[in-house]
């Protein structure tokens, strides 16, 4: 059965291309055209992955991001991003996205983020054993993170990263390695992605102040779990 992958882009050669090629490379696309259409779109055709334009009529990228998200949808979101517009990208991921795309963008670079990110959400979630980091007990069959009384949503890339820390305590992880085990090969994008989603990673585990006590920051390396 072909992955069905919802495309919700505005601009209609952009989107119209999209169906051509993901149909091409053996997936199922659909086309939305409007933000205020997206999420109904999204709960109807049920896509293994979103790829999501900022800039839409009716309704943002953000904005549908935003709800995905409190809705407790886990479903990878790809945001497509203004040329050289940084912001949008940390915005994103912020709210959830789980790559981006600047555009203008290659086929081959776009083909090969929506692989990678599709083996990264399929890795992380066929792993399905809970376990515990810090105060945090982290449940892979929902996605959830629970630290007392509270509970938060992890993206699929979230949740491999804490995987990953978890399986080596202690051990100091390149950032290169970390964006190859979770981002893949193909990742195409800088470090600033990586530590954006530590960022988040800390929040959700209450470990977001000045000096971060359960994911430390190893100075031109990369990161480590602590030992507690």
């Amino acid at each position: 059965m072909k992955q069905r992958i919802l495309i919700v882009e505005d601009d209609a050669n952009i989107g119209l291309g999209l169906v051509e090629i993901l149909r091409g490379e053996g997936f199922d696309p659909v086309l939305c055209a409007r933000g205020d259409e997206a999420l109904d779109a999204a709960k109807r055709e049920r896509p293994v992955l979103i790829v999501l334009d900022v800039m839409l009529p009716g309704r943002s990228g953000y904005d549908i991001c935003r709800e995905l998200r409190a809705r407790k949808i886990p479903t990878p979101i790809l945001m497509l991003t203004a040329k050289g517009q940084e912001i949008d990208k940390v915005i994103g991921l912020d709210l959830g996205a789980d790559d981006y795309v600047t555009k203008p963008f290659g086929v081959r670079e776009l083909v090969s983020r929506i692989r990678a990110l599709l083996r990264r959400t399929q890795a992380a979630t066929g792993d399905d054993a809970a376990f515990e980091i810090a105060a945090s007990k982290i449940n892979p069959k929902t996605l959830a993170l629970t630290r007392g009384k509270t509970h938060e949503e992890l993206t699929a890339r979230e949740l491999r990263l804490l995987q990953i820390f978890y399986r080596h305590p202690g051990e100091v992880l390149s950032r290169e390695r970390l964006l190859n085990d979770v981002w893949g090969y193909e990742y195409y994008g800088t470090t600033r992605t990586l530590d954006q989603v530590i960022v988040q990673l800390r929040r959700k585990l209450g470990d977001s102040g000045a000096e971060p006590k359960i994911i430390l920051t190893v100075h031109g390396v990369g990161y480590r779990l602590a030992d507690i």
